[in-house]
């Protein structure tokens, strides 16, 4: 296998389209790297940039320590699966199999070899001698996959693999080429703008927007530091609600936040945030994920929103909420709770809720999160929470 390494690519197309700026990212060797974001952004052209299928207009790529403008796509060894399989009719599976091998000139018993080896791999044996028409959208997907994989490439390319298949089969075969990968510790690019994929498979993510790289990061660090209002917003089913803000001082010194109408007070000692101090009364993004709201006890304050809709999902309930009161153009903000198991509610009626204000995101109009414990320059964290070790 190999490392890759982007080094500042960009690309822009004849009409003068750009697709990709100053994309920097670097592949470890054996790593499952995931690029995600929403149509459009870039994540399949990049993909396309790795197997040679485009150029890029300036910058380098490099694959295993070696310099890929020189390299042909046949030469840089990279396999890709598409979205539509691209399997060949009139062959059967093990002559899907076979043919890149024989475009490599391998022997008979070299092709047979490897031809064994992925189809115990994938668990396809007995369906080596069946056409394509013969198989399900799964086992079309593990043939091309088998395709790919034995020719051994260096780095295995897989864009949106499993967008053709049904719900329940794409969990099953998400969960296939995880295991795959592991068992293979294969350089792998997974392109998908489901991020349920992304953060279920990738090692780490990197998230893309209209061509830029916005962060590149694990799983649980892009969900708990997103780096800006794009990351915070993308990342996470339901996403995060996001809001117009403002951050107040209070008589004792006390930082708050607006919401809608209501002043909220920030955890914390007066002084706590003082590297914030420069935001005061500066318009601002706030943002709270579904699951930092809840239902306040009996008795007990709290903000008041109108219920406009509620999903019963049997695991747990989400709330689709509206402020009583507006933002400053006095529009409704809406928000989205996440409540723990099934819960009844009437459609109109006034919920009292508790936001859990250690969990309260804060962003720049600019939309790059605010610093946190005086850190310049750094990711979001939620303000009450426990600051990372770095390593």
């Amino acid at each position: 296998m190999a490392a890759v390494e982007f080094q500042h690519i960009e690309k822009v197309y004849a009409n003068g389209v750009r697709a990709l700026s100053d994309v920097n990212l670097g592949i470890a060797d054996g790593e499952l790297m995931v690029f995600v974001g929403p149509s459009g952004c870039g994540k399949s052209t990049l993909l396309r940039i790795l197997a040679g299928l485009e150029q890029p207009t300036q910058g380098n790529l490099i694959i295993d320590g070696r310099d890929a403008a020189r390299l042909t796509p046949q030469e840089r060894n990279v396999a890709m699966v598409f979205q539509d399989y691209a399997l060949y009719p009139n062959m059967t599976v093990r002559g899907n199999l076979e043919f890149p091998l024989r475009m490599r000139r391998c022997s008979r018993a070299e092709m047979s070899a490897r031809i064994t080896r992925i189809a115990e791999l994938l668990g396809m044996a007995e369906l080596l001698d069946r056409l394509p028409k013969q198989l399900s959208g799964g086992q079309r997907q593990r043939v091309a996959m088998g395709r790919a994989l034995v020719r051994e490439p260096t780095v295995f390319l897989l864009d949106e693999p499993l967008s053709n298949l049904d719900a329940k089969l794409r969990v099953q075969v998400r969960a296939e080429i995880g295991e795959l990968q592991r068992r293979m510790q294969a350089t792998m690019v997974y392109v998908t703008h489901d991020q349920v994929e992304a953060m279920t498979l990738g090692d780490r993510i990197a998230v893309l927007n209209k061509g830029a790289l916005q962060q590149v990061a694990p799983p649980k660090e892009l969900y708990d530091r997103p780096a800006n209002v794009f990351v915070a917003g993308f990342i996470g089913n339901p996403p995060m609600n996001l809001f117009p803000t403002r951050l107040t001082l209070d008589a004792t010194g006390r930082l708050r936040v607006t919401l809608g109408n209501e002043s909220l007070a920030v955890p914390g000692e007066p002084g706590t945030y003082q590297h914030l101090n420069r935001w005061v009364e500066q318009p601002l993004m706030g943002g709270i994920r579904p699951e930092g709201l809840a239902l306040a006890p009996e008795g007990m304050a709290g903000f008041r929103a109108t219920l406009a809709e509620a999903e019963y999902l049997g695991h747990e309930t989400l709330l689709h909420l509206r402020t009583a009161a507006g933002d400053a153009a006095n529009r409704a903000i809406a928000l989205v709770a996440r409540l723990q198991g099934m819960h009844a509610f009437v459609k109109g009626s006034s919920i009292c809720l508790q936001v859990d204000m250690s969990q309260l995101y804060l962003f720049e109009n600019t939309g790059a999160a605010l610093p946190q414990r005086g850190a310049a320059g750094t990711d979001a964290v939620a303000l009450g929470s426990t600051p990372r070790r770095e390593a």
